[in-house]
């Protein structure tokens, strides 16, 4: 009798696409290059502006819309993500900031358009997040209860694996002014990996280490940005860089591209520097990028100034 053949297999396999083995970029330069084309976008248009770089360090900031330009980013390409995306609190309220009472307004970019339009935004760049993480990547989604819940129920809608939600604790929490609701006096950040198949990176021992032998629970008594972290601006939910170091420490190594999509004062740049980790930091505001570039280019001449210093201890 003659074979009987399988045409299903066979046609599948003759009109099928060959893909093309993913190669770690060597620098963050690489992350936005599409493998088919470097252009920037359709007739020519530029949806972001390259705002700084270094590319010594892999170190890099972009202005624009950061939903647009990761979803035209190379997909796969980013090791670890920290986002602290706007929390909708514009709302003409007021707080309470180094003993005076000051406005919580801190920007259009703040204002809410109400819970539906909030959730598909969040779910939006979410979704963008996703695309450019690699395999076993992470994300990092800071909060306050305004919006850390949409956050969390996005992220089970497009099938992310929630791994730890940390009790940032701050010491230092400014009073509440109301006197009608208990003190507000901690954040939440959610941890993530890109899906349930995803074998995240977690320095166990470090992490053990830091905290004098006993394994790290997720309340973390961290304080809220000092004057010398603000010297070149401020930004209005700037997170302190003690707590960008562990966060950054315990889930990746040392070479890791490390991505911020809402980069404000770029904190989570400065402790990737420190760490010799690699950054791109996205955003729209260039009042924050300008000061964001400051404290790039600061850290890392004090980093570049120590280095002989370090390699000289070394080798002794």
């Amino acid at each position: 009798m003659p074979k009987k053949t399988n045409n299903k297999v066979k046609s599948k396999a003759k009109g099928s696409k060959k893909t093309k083995p993913y190669i770690s970029p060597e620098n963050s330069l690489n992350f936005y290059i599409s493998e088919e084309t470097a252009s920037y976008g359709n007739n020519g248009k530029k949806y972001f502006t390259i705002f700084y770089d270094n590319p010594e360090l892999s170190v890099r900031l972009l202005k624009g819309n950061c939903i647009e330009i990761l979803n035209r980013a190379r997909e796969n390409s980013v090791d670890m993500i920290f986002a602290d995306p706007p929390y909708f609190l514009s709302n003409g309220g007021i707080t309470c900031h180094a003993g005076k009472m000051v406005s919580v307004n801190k920007g259009k970019w703040d204002k809410s358009k109400g819970i539906e339009e909030n959730h598909k935004f969040t779910l939006d760049w979410l979704k963008a997040c996703q695309r450019v993480l690699t395999p076993n990547g992470t994300i990092w989604v800071s909060g306050t209860t305004h919006i850390i819940y949409s956050i969390g129920f996005a992220m089970q809608e497009l099938g992310y694996k929630i791994l730890n939600d940390i009790i940032w604790y701050k010491r230092n929490a400014p009073p509440n002014l109301s006197c009608r609701y208990f003190t507000h006096s901690t954040e939440i950040v959610l941890w993530a990996a890109k899906n349930e198949k995803s074998k995240h990176y977690f320095d166990y021992k470090l992490m053990k280490k830091a905290n004098n032998g006993k394994q790290m629970r997720n309340v973390w008594e961290i304080s809220a940005p000092q004057a010398e972290e603000k010297k070149f601006g401020k930004h209005p939910t700037q997170k302190p860089v003690e707590l960008l170091k562990r966060i950054i420490s315990a889930s990746t190594k040392e070479g890791d591209l490390v991505l911020d999509p809402f980069c404000g004062s770029s904190t989570t740049g400065v402790a990737a520097v420190l760490l010799n980790r690699k950054y791109v930091g996205i955003d729209l505001e260039e009042e924050y990028l300008m000061t964001s570039k400051k404290r790039l280019e600061e850290t890392i001449e004090n980093k570049t100034a120590t280095m002989p210093v370090l390699k000289k201890v070394a080798s002794r």
